[in-house]
């Protein structure tokens, strides 16, 4: 464990001298604010609109889902740009020697990477989470479903950080490792758009169908373990990956 959170905590250093990780942060803080501010408008004037009192919703139903949607088109996004450095620029510089011949086993190092990029999502997590219960100043907000939102998106982006370190185990090139990483999770999150049957199995690989019911405050213990699996299945498949380069080398 202690070998797992020194490298973690290197990832997310390194992630921090950079100016990118800056620059994602600023950008998404800004266009979910932009979001948020527009939403909480559209809220308050339909409220006070023609709606008759048995339509109307509360502010968490109305807003919250919206607004964590949008969230995680955004960090389909920016968790590719994170995640394109972390084996890819490795492999490119011949530096995985280094890591092979270090005392951490293949999977110490993997988790470390992807706990590092789990600490950054964490940091967007709260700051959205912070931002969404600033209103509580001004209109009833429902805590659990608000939290179950911000669950909802956690485990999302990491889903999406374990399936793009995956992808930057594949090729030296970052940026192929960023568009891989884009392409895999579009598709996965649009899968089920091509499914026409409510039992197809398309319908269950898709990550948004497990996200929506956490947005709409229904928790299912199915979606999670669908996430904590889709997280293990990626991080093992990278392990394996480094492995195969490591008897090559």
């Amino acid at each position: 464990m202690k070998i797992i959170l020194t490298i973690a905590g290197k990832e997310l250093r390194s992630m921090f001298v950079s100016p990118m990780a800056w620059v994602i942060l600023a950008m998404l803080q800004l266009l979910l604010a932009l979001f948020f501010t527009n939403s909480v408008e559209q809220y308050f004037v339909a409220m006070q609109g023609t709606m008759l009192p048995e339509q109307r919703i509360g502010f968490t139903a109305f807003v919250m889902p919206g607004l964590y949607g949008v969230a995680v088109l955004v960090l389909m996004t920016a968790v590719p740009l994170l995640t394109m450095r972390q084996i890819a620029e490795e492999r490119k510089n011949h530096t995985l020697v280094f890591l092979f011949s270090s005392p951490a086993s293949l999977l110490e190092i993997v988790l470390g990477k992807f706990v590092g990029l789990v600490a950054f999502i964490s940091v967007v997590t709260i700051m959205l989470l912070a931002m969404t219960l600033s209103m509580n100043v001004a209109t009833d907000l429902d805590i659990a479903h608000l939290l179950l939102c911000a669950l909802g998106l956690w485990l999302m982006a990491a889903s999406f950080a374990s399936l793009g370190l995956f992808m930057s185990s594949l090729t030296q090139q970052p940026i192929i490792a960023a568009i891989l990483s884009f392409i895999a999770l579009l598709g996965l999150l649009i899968i089920d758009k091509f499914s026409v049957d409510p039992e197809s199995v398309l319908n269950y690989l898709s990550l948004m169908r497990h996200f929506e019911p956490m947005a709409s405050g229904e928790l299912n213990t199915t979606d999670i373990a669908y996430f904590v699996l889709f997280i293990i299945t990626f991080l093992v498949l990278t392990v394996r990956r480094l492995d195969a380069d490591r008897l090559r080398g």
